[in-house]
């Protein structure tokens, strides 16, 4: 069973009356009864389940959810405690520690960071084990696209980390200006080298939300 907490259902809960909703649950169904699907079902909104709306502070999108068993955890680029870190996130921790000079926990279950106000949102929610975007337009993409229009109306500021030309296609949504928009190219090792290395974003996170009166992020 999908599950989904009542903060974010009061916020959103409109998305899932609407005719794209029921065409994702068709398909979910069929393909979590035929096919190995991550994550698992009842993990699907965990970025929202560890991170209610009011909280949101930094929002990171990612692209789909890791395809090979035991990784995906509903929060993008995480996985759970005691699997080896995947590329994209050896270097994400690879910039944090280059960027604020600390040393991040061997761990890749991100959800440290989520209760702290990190939104780690997959711009598509599910995949078939073994076949990278094997969701991709779906449906999911409308669904994704509501919440981050959800934030962007929210009166408490908010930085989007936008890495990679995936990511990058939220930022015409987020036009409110009290918001701060950081983009780069995407953690994988085909890119890192080409701008994310030296990005700085998790510092220049770090003050913008200072300078609003927010507390940081502890990146570790």
């Amino acid at each position: 069973m999908i599950k989904i907490t009542k903060n974010w259902l009061e916020i959103i809960g409109e998305e899932f009356q609407k005719p794209y909703f029921a065409e994702i649950q068709s398909f979910l169904d069929e393909e979590y009864s035929n096919h190995t699907i991550y994550p698992k079902m009842e993990n699907i909104f965990n970025s929202m389940n560890y991170c209610k709306y009011e909280d949101v502070k930094v929002v990171i999108i990612g692209q789909d959810p890791y395809h090979e068993p035991e990784q995906a955890i509903g929060l993008s680029f995480a996985v759970p405690k005691g699997i080896s870190l995947p590329p994209s996130l050896k270097n994400i921790f690879k910039e944090i520690e280059s960027d604020l000079g600390i040393t991040c926990e061997n761990n890749g279950d991100l959800r440290r960071w989520a209760v702290q106000g990190v939104l780690l949102l997959n711009s598509v929610l599910t995949v078939r084990r073994g076949q990278a975007n094997s969701h991709k337009g779906k449906g999911w993409e409308h669904f994704t696209t509501a919440i981050i229009k959800k934030i962007n109306e929210k009166q408490t500021p908010v930085v989007f980390l936008l890495w990679g030309g995936n990511a990058k296609t939220f930022a015409p949504l987020i036009t409110n200006p009290i918001h701060k928009i950081l983009t780069s190219v995407h953690p994988s090792p085909l890119s890192a080298y080409a701008g994310f290395f030296g990005c700085k974003h998790f510092s220049k996170c770090n003050e913008f939300l200072k300078q609003n009166n927010l507390k940081e992020i502890d990146w570790k």
